[in-house]
């Protein structure tokens, strides 16, 4: 154990060998970065010589520097990668939380790399020469797709929902149905965000119903808003009654000083109604109806990055824009890149939603995704022997909390492999291919729903298929 302990090579030798030189220059790491991971890597080896446990060569050989540097290259490739790693979603759940939701439009992205590469106008006017509004970049185009006076971006749709009770209901009631204080992901509910705020809750109604008169018996000089949450994350069914927007709008105009805000949640600006999915309110016909401001997410169905959105009418944009809080909320070039891209893909019209790839997978019909997935198995067939493969009709859903009741028919080939079980391929994929693969497991099945899958990431999952 002590020659072996006496034979490992010091570190100012292995500083100045050949392998350590080929690593500082594919790595890119500084060299004294680089000695502290070799030492790193010694002292474990090290300490499993000293615990007899060392697998490994003899020091001071070749095959002992070998393993050595080929040790230190996996703990530096593994300690310098990105956590962040692409993935393919053939789930067919479209805005899969656990996979980043919505992916963004080609036109997103090129607009997105471009302003990251480069200085921007992102707070300067150019053609006064003199500081701007980062608002002014998506605002247009907000008012422009929804119909209201005024716009503005923040974070996420939690944070629009706060600000607005903050700046607009501190210390003042707000009355929202019993049956609409709802609870978004990680726990976060309605009430609290409304209790950190400093507005005063009113709760009216019942969990199933609620009635006009229950707001109208509510209302106090100490209203600020009449609130309407869209349940855009679960629905209650069977004995139920709940008050229309435009019911609340018509009360809202009885009363002084009092605002109607509606919390659209998911954000629909296309009316996905039209083609029988779900029924989520567009926010252009919410804003028409005479809504005060309404706020809705940008990465769910709006198909953008995460974003809080809130649009309405302007003297109350204003106020907004103004508080405080507006500049703890506010987001980043990136982000109002990204939604500007996805927006202006809207304000094209049907030639641009088709570049929005939350739009174009609801959208996609079932002949088209029989077609594609009976192509994929005929491929996988040819170039492998290892599964029995099984078509059948089945339901995507949208994900995201949004729209939970709905089904989308969709077409999945469910796969069996000769040699592994369905958990076992499913966690092949997801840990020993590049991009990972995640697809759904079902009674020993594993399962690809081509609907959440482009063509080139086809070829990929192909591929994959054949060589694991």
């Amino acid at each position: 154990m002590k020659e072996w302990l006496r034979s490992i090579p010091a570190i100012h030798e292995l500083q100045n060998h050949e392998m350590f030189l080929s690593l500082i220059e594919e790595s890119q790491l500084d060299q004294m970065i680089l000695t502290k991971q070799l030492k790193d890597v010694i002292d474990t080896i090290r300490t499993a010589i000293l615990n007899d446990n060392w697998p490994g060569a003899k020091p001071g050989t070749n095959d002992f520097d070998g393993e050595l540097f080929s040790i230190l290259e996996s703990k530096i490739n593994k300690q310098y990668a990105y956590t962040i790693e692409k993935v393919i979603n053939a789930t067919g759940t479209i805005l899969h939380t656990n996979l980043g939701r919505a992916r963004l439009s080609e036109n997103a992205i090129r607009h997105v790399v471009e302003t990251a590469r480069n200085y921007s106008n992102l707070e300067y006017k150019l053609s006064e020469g003199e500081r701007g509004s980062r608002h002014t970049h998506v605002e247009a185009l907000i008012k422009e797709i929804t119909g209201a006076e005024a716009a503005m971006v923040v974070n996420n749709n939690a944070s629009a929902v706060f600000l607005i009770l903050r700046a607009l209901a501190a210390q003042k009631e707000v009355i929202v149905s019993r049956g609409q204080l709802v609870e978004i992901g990680g726990s976060f509910r309605i009430s609290s965000i409304m209790e950190e705020s400093g507005a005063k809750l009113v709760e009216v109604g019942t969990t199933n119903k609620t009635h006009l008169y229950d707001y109208e018996k509510a209302v106090t000089p100490e209203t600020a808003i009449v609130m309407k949450v869209h349940t855009s994350n679960f629905k209650v069914v069977g004995f139920t009654k709940s008050v229309e927007t435009k019911e609340l709008i018509d009360l809202k105009k009885q009363l002084d000083d009092v605002i109607f805000y509606e919390d659209l949640g998911s954000g629909a600006l296309y009316d996905f109604m039209k083609h029988g999915i779900g029924e989520e309110p567009v926010v252009k016909e919410v804003i028409e109806l005479g809504a005060d401001v309404v706020s809705f997410s940008g990465d769910k169905l709006l198909g953008g990055p995460q974003a809080g959105i809130i649009a309405g009418k302007k003297e109350i944009i204003e106020r907004l824009k103004k508080h405080q809080l507006a500049r703890v909320l506010r987001v980043d070039k990136m982000t109002l890149a990204a939604l500007e891209g996805t927006l202006i893909d809207y304000a094209r019209g049907k030639n641009g939603l088709v570049n929005i790839p939350t739009v174009r997978d609801l959208l996609v019909s079932l002949q088209e995704l029989d077609v594609r997935t009976k192509s994929f198995v005929t491929n996988l067939l040819q170039n492998t022997g290892k599964y029995v493969t099984k078509i059948t009709e089945s339901i995507s859903q949208v994900g995201g909390g949004t729209m939970p009741d709905v089904e989308l028919p969709t077409i999945v080939v469910s796969l069996k492999h000769d040699s592994l079980t369905a958990e076992q391929l499913g966690r092949k994929l997801r840990t020993e291919v590049k991009p990972a693969i995640i697809g759904r497991i079902q009674k020993d099945e594993f399962m690809i729903d081509l609907r959440t899958v482009t063509s080139e990431e086809e070829v990929h999952l192909l591929h994959a298929l054949i060589n694991v």
